[in-house]
């Protein structure tokens, strides 16, 4: 399930930009954006979008878009030759592909923010999941009952499906309702304690 979501995920990145312009990602951000602004209030929705911008500086690095700093340089060859090179680096590094590229990534840094901005909130209900887990873990070994394969392997299942349905998410490339992100985020740790809760160990 893993490597089918991992699969997708990178074609989806290579194939959406090729296919939907730079725009578009930008106007379902900006669309996003405001629904956030509605839930949270103006003040958090600026500190998603601050925080999305800090995730796609730290990440430009690895990213396959090109850049200008790396671009060669032309004033130190013949005219003609000069001018090939300007009009060279001109389709390369203004290309639409890559343009769309990054605001792909732009819109996945967004989403990412947005998810990053509820883990707070829901800490206390990730501890009482982790804490009821521990519990029911500690009464199975008094009562000398063993764990339940079963259970942990659909729970397991569960969790791992779910993460990979919010990674797709990242890069879907239509709106998705804000709400969604706090709901994965709950959904994949009940599921996590839960399968170790029934975890033979």
């Amino acid at each position: 399930m893993a490597v089918f979501a991992l699969s997708a995920w990178l074609v989806l990145v290579l194939y959406l930009p090729s296919a939907t312009p730079a725009e578009r990602f930008l106007a379902v951000m900006r669309e996003e954006h405001q629904a956030v602004a509605a839930l949270w209030g103006w003040a958090r929705a600026e500190q998603i979008l601050n925080r999305a911008a800090r995730l796609q500086e730290a990440t430009s690095n690895v990213t396959p878009i090109p850049s200008l700093v790396v671009a060669p340089p032309t004033e130190a060859l013949p005219d003609a030759v000069g001018q090939e090179m300007a009009a060279v680096n001109l389709r390369l590094f203004h290309n639409r592909y890559f343009r769309a590229v990054d605001a792909l990534f732009l819109l996945a840094a967004y989403r990412l923010a947005a998810l990053l901005q509820w883990l707070p909130a829901l800490a206390p209900f990730g501890l009482a999941c982790l804490g009821d887990a521990w519990l029911q873990r500690q009464v199975r070994s008094r009562e000398l009952r063993s764990g339940q394969p079963e259970r942990f392997a659909l729970l397991a299942s569960g969790c791992i499906g779910l993460a990979c349905a919010a990674a797709l998410g990242l890069v879907w490339p239509g709106a998705i309702n804000p709400l969604v992100w706090p709901a994965a985020a709950v959904l994949v740790a009940f599921s996590a304690v839960r399968a170790w809760g029934w975890f033979k160990g």
